[in-house]
């Protein structure tokens, strides 16, 4: 007899239910929101569990790990396709949630997801952590921009470095204003101090990786790209079509089809939100900014004339995505002639490559 769990998981108490191969109910419990007392309360069951399923979200990457370390074959599910299963059950709440996962795990109706490694999420910190104070400098600068406006202060375009020094130069102001004025350019400051340092770490970061400085040879990919991307994929290897990374990080359009009736939707924005904004930033520098030509660029360019700047971007993003990964996997820089990729393609097949999934533009 085979047995599954299912965890519902909130920040104080996890509730535990355990269902043997025929959906039979054995064991229901709960335990505070740590490995080793989930653990401990499995363990008291008696009976030997196949898998153990908690679904996505704040802690699911400790306790995923934590369980793991401890010798469960604990599995992180999509919340979302868990959502849609749970939403069928007509008494919600932690007991019904735990139950209706542990038979998700017996039935094999899951989605599992990709389990970080610990220098790729600490990396993602780093990269999140920048995002924030980003927009934090954003917000204070456009807090002091409109302050001002009520003595008729207009700005103008300012750089970050002489934003300070261009607001000191106002003495108009009152003396009340000028407090809170002054508290908000010293946290301005602060914050755009802090900012620097923790792009001269990632700038460091990205000098040393091999596989970075690869990724940042395509064109409109720097370094906050390229770090981005990389700590998000994790090993590449499981993609096992590279086309499918455009779907995974919900670039692709949502499609409908219904007897008769087959529609086209808008992108699915599955996926990493961050990543997906960070590939569409670097299509917009590749069809903006970058001089240097490719049969990526005069594709993006194609689109844009055709359908827009808007789809153009996303679309060269998504192909951005693709080729990100195949990069990964070859251990190739980008090709930017045709010539260079017909030359790769060659090379791939006559190895007995799939030349399909080698495509870089």
């Amino acid at each position: 007899m085979k047995y599954y769990a299912g965890l519902d998981v909130a920040m104080k108490e996890t509730f535990l239910c355990i269902l043997d191969e025929t959906g039979k109910r054995v064991f229901e419990s709960k335990a505070p929101t740590e490995p080793q007392p989930i653990y401990d309360e499995l363990v008291k069951s008696g009976v030997p569990l196949e898998k153990v399923g908690l679904e996505t979200g704040s802690l699911s990457n400790y306790l995923t790990k934590g369980l793991q370390k401890l010798g469960l074959e604990a599995i992180c599910i999509d919340a979302r396709k868990m959502a849609a299963i749970l939403s069928v059950t007509v008494n919600k709440n932690d007991k019904n949630d735990a139950r209706g996962i542990a038979d998700a795990m017996r039935c094999n109706h899951y989605k599992s997801v990709n389990i970080r490694e610990d220098a790729n999420a600490s990396l993602k910190i780093l990269i999140k952590s920048r995002t924030t104070l980003v927009q934090t400098r954003t917000t204070l600068k456009n807090t002091v921009r409109g302050l001002l406006k009520v003595y008729g202060i207009r700005l103008g375009d300012v750089s970050h470095q002489k934003f300070s020094e261009k607001v000191r130069e106002h003495t108009t102001v009152s003396d009340h204003a000028k407090i809170g004025i002054k508290s908000l350019l010293k946290s301005y400051e602060t914050t755009h101090e802090e900012i620097v340092r923790v792009e001269k770490t990632l700038h460091k970061i990205a000098k040393e990786d091999e596989e970075i400085r690869r990724l940042m040879t395509t064109p409109g990919v720097g370094a906050i790209v390229a770090l981005s991307y990389r700590a998000d994929m994790g090993d590449p290897a499981r993609f096992e079509d590279s086309q499918n990374v455009g779907a995974y990080y919900g670039m692709t359009p949502r499609q409908y089809s219904s007897g008769e009736t087959v529609r086209q939707g808008r992108i699915s924005k599955c996926g990493a939100q961050d990543v997906r904004y960070l590939l569409t930033e670097a299509a917009i520098v590749l069809l903006t900014r970058s001089k240097a030509w490719s049969p990526l660029k005069a594709w993006g360019l194609k689109i844009q004339k055709k359908h827009g700047f808007k789809k153009a971007a996303v679309a060269v993003g998504r192909k951005l995505s693709v080729i990100l990964h195949r990069m990964l996997v070859t251990g190739e820089s980008f090709k930017f002639s045709k010539a260079e990729l017909s030359s790769a393609l060659q090379l791939e097949s006559q190895k007995g490559g799939n030349t399909n999934n080698s495509k870089m533009s």
